[in-house]
């Protein structure tokens, strides 16, 4: 529970019916905070209905820019205002990049990127009204590590909606509206759900079978607590807990295994500086 005094903030949070959504409505309302929690089915989310502190509303992210207009816009009016917005709503459609095409990419945008973009749009007016607010991007540590075959359109999409929240961290500090972006690496919150998509390719059936294997085998196995990586998230939004006398991080990893990686990343991009150092800075016009 916040301690007596702190403001009760209202949060509109996409993709609460499971995973880190539903995680992240818990951990706000142990704070005493209000919720509108949203899904793509609301049938999902019907038990929360009996608590004054949550609203239920259905949301599809890819239902586009003009319906999302008009949902937030009712959502907002619900306590009066918004003050959290959380863009979790996300699906991971494994495939190999030829096989998928961009038919496949297109399908994992619309969900992950501009469906994250639609609901920044719509709450934007809302937060600029009140010159106050936070905006929440859940991004992924496969953004740093794309490499693996099948996850590339996921990867893509992640890396992308990173280049984003960046952006909109420079755009809205003027208008005193915060952004964080997630980096979260392996929780158990099921988003490699769904078979590998896309028209099979002979040359690639050994390592199609090799990956699909391998996605199929990780749920279950993460190692990431979703209650707590979200109870963190809220202590860093209301400034207590871990987060308590410390900068805002705008971005924030969360396990070791994103750790790992982004720092493996790092060292890697680095170090190809490094060798090439005379190639990168000879390529100017000569004084």
């Amino acid at each position: 529970m916040a301690e007596p005094g702190t403001p009760q903030l209202v949060w509109l949070i996409t993709g609460t019916s499971s995973g880190f959504g539903s995680a992240l409505v818990a951990a706000v309302l142990a704070r005493g905070d209000r919720v509108i929690a949203t899904a793509r089915d609301p049938a999902r989310i019907q038990h929360l209905e009996g608590d004054p502190n949550v609203c239920v509303r259905q949301l599809d992210v890819t239902a586009g820019a003009e319906a999302l207009r008009a949902i937030v816009a009712e959502a907002a009016g619900v306590w009066g205002r918004l003050d959290v917005v959380v863009n979790n709503a996300g699906a991971g459609f494994p495939g190999l990049l030829e096989e998928g095409g961009s038919d496949l990419l297109r399908k994992q945008f619309a969900v992950n990127f501009f469906g994250v973009m639609d609901v920044v749009a719509a709450s934007l007016p809302h937060l600029r009204a009140q010159k106050s607010g936070t905006v929440v991007v859940v991004g992924s540590r496969s953004a740093w590590k794309p490499e693996i075959p099948g996850l590339g359109p996921y990867a893509s999409s992640k890396a992308a909606i990173a280049s984003l929240a960046e952006t909109l961290t420079a755009e809205l500090a003027p208008l005193a509206i915060r952004v964080l972006l997630l980096e979260p690496g392996a929780f158990r919150t099921n988003i490699y759900a769904n078979s590998f998509a896309g028209r099979a390719i002979p040359d690639y059936d050994a390592l199609r079978t090799l990956s699909a294997t391998r996605f199929a085998s990780v749920s279950g196995t993460e190692r990431g607590d979703p209650a707590k990586a979200m109870a963190a998230v809220v202590d860093v939004v209301r400034g207590e807990g871990v987060a308590q006398g410390r900068p805002w991080p705008g971005r924030l990893t969360l396990g070791e295994d994103a750790e790992a990686d982004v720092r493996a990343k790092c060292k890697r991009v680095l170090d190809g500086m490094d060798e090439w150092s005379d190639v990168v800075r000879g390529v100017n016009f000569d004084a």
